[in-house]
């Protein structure tokens, strides 16, 4: 019994001698974990980047959308005419966006860099294996400037979308993808501010119409295909920047924006007899006005801006939807062209005139379902010495009206459907024109369905 007792208590001892030993090795305090902290100084989703005095916040979205009886994505009207056996009544497109805002308070006030990148897969665009990379914004925001590309400062905050799914809602600029500038912001307090902008003339694409934010082309009357065909289009190289202005009132009860612009329009070398005309200057204006806390209910809104340019019509004719117009049938055909201007040998540049109007009543039918109602309403007009050399009336108007349905049945998740008709006026009724169709007015129906889930 004692041989048993002595083993027990000496594997006993040399145990706790053991334990003692490794607690010895371990440190005396432990180092601190340094956990990711909230940011509440920017609002909600902000948090410090580990180890500095930045916040950081990552956001974005991921959409998928399918539009009938179009010519392109989110619902885009066929503007080329009916449909025939080789065209797709209906095109998708699957969609990610991601954005990165980071801010740093320092003795200037907030250092902020935002950018915001979209991932895409188009039919009938994009290969099957491979989508596109879109860079909507990359800016720097320091003392109350702003630096790289954002969205314009003429542009009301809504852009094309007063209540809108479509990117194809004319009668103003539709600048959601941003353009590069370097601008000024001035606060003068009570919501009140003033901005003023040198923002690139040429916009994402100096030699196409299609996706050059502010400005059209010029059409040469002496080019080959006369006026309106794309080979008479001239553009000029980027000489000066378009030179932008901004007043704002942000208030409970919504906000008021003025905006103007002075825009360079300038040849390139000829491509006819003309020659090459000199440069001009046109320009454009815009009012917006948003209402809310409207009787109506909780959360409605109206959103609404009307805008006039003269030699700047990618300031009232949209951004995304080309230059030329045109709904028809094998027999009937409207078209229309918009421009910066029209030139030919000795007249120099005849500026276009354009006109816009665009808004939308938004109303929320209770927490899950709202509703907008939204429309339209632009128009070209060309001077009396562009007409006497065409011979014909080159003025055309388009209206829009359409209304969107939203569910939204768990936060962050929303389904929705969009019908909208475009009519477009032209005042050649009865020209019989060379591909054999009559002049006329026409109109068409799109449709538009999407699903988008916002994190």
């Amino acid at each position: 019994m004692n041989i048993a007792k002595s083993l027990i208590l000496g594997s006993a001892a040399t145990l706790v001698a053991l334990g003692g030993a490794q607690a010895a090795d371990l440190p005396l305090k432990a180092k601190a974990v340094e956990y990711v902290k909230v940011c509440s100084l920017y609002g909600a989703g902000f948090y410090y980047i580990p180890g500095t005095d930045t916040c950081i916040k990552l956001g974005g979205y991921l959409r998928a959308d399918t539009s009938f009886n179009a010519a392109g994505a989110y619902d885009m009207p066929r503007w080329t005419g009916a449909p025939t056996r080789h065209s797709n009544d209906y095109i998708s497109r699957s969609r990610l966006g991601l954005n990165i805002d980071t801010r740093t308070a320092t003795e200037y006030g907030v250092v902020r860099t935002y950018a915001d990148f979209t991932l895409n897969f188009t039919t009938d665009s994009d290969s099957r294996a491979a989508g596109n990379l879109g860079v909507y914004y990359a800016f720097i925001q320091f003392a109350g400037f702003t630096f790289g590309k954002a969205v314009s400062q003429f542009s009301t905050p809504w852009t094309g979308y007063p209540g809108n799914n479509t990117s194809f809602l004319l009668g103003g600029q539709d600048d959601v993808t941003g353009i590069n500038q370097i601008a000024y912001t001035a606060q003068f307090g009570n919501g009140v501010s003033a901005t003023v902008s040198l923002e690139e003339n040429s916009g994402l694409n100096g030699r196409s119409a299609i996706n050059s934010y502010t400005r059209a082309p010029l059409y040469d009357l002496a080019g080959p295909g006369g006026f309106g065909a794309a080979t008479a289009t001239n553009w000029g190289g980027t000489n000066a920047p378009d030179i932008v202005g901004q007043l704002r009132v942000d208030q409970a009860w919504g906000l008021f924006q003025l905006s103007g612009v002075a825009h360079q329009i300038r040849a390139g070398e000829a491509i006819s007899i003309s020659g090459v005309p000199g440069d001009a200057w046109g320009y454009a204006f815009q009012v917006g006005l948003s209402l809310k806390n409207l009787p109506t209910g909780a959360g409605d809104s109206i959103n609404v801006s009307a805008g006039y340019a003269n030699g700047a019509s990618r300031y009232i004719i949209g951004g995304v939807s080309g230059d030329s117009y045109a709904i028809g049938n094998s027999s009937v055909l409207a078209m229309g062209f918009s421009s910066d201007g029209v030139y030919a040998p000795g007249i120099g540049i005849q500026k276009t005139e354009s006109y816009g109007v665009r808004g939308a009543f938004n109303h929320n039918w209770d927490p899950y379902w709202s509703s907008s109602l939204f429309g339209s309403w632009s128009a070209i007009r060309y001077n009396g010495t562009v007409k006497g050399l065409l011979g014909v009336n080159p003025d055309w108007d388009i209206s829009q009206l359409g209304l969107v349905t939203r569910w939204t049945p768990v936060k962050g998740l929303t389904f929705s459907g969009e019908v909208m008709y475009s009519y477009l006026t032209q005042n050649n009724t009865g020209l019989v024109l060379p591909t054999g169709q009559v002049a006329g007015d026409r109109g068409t129906w799109t449709f538009g369905v999407r699903a988008q889930r916002n994190f």
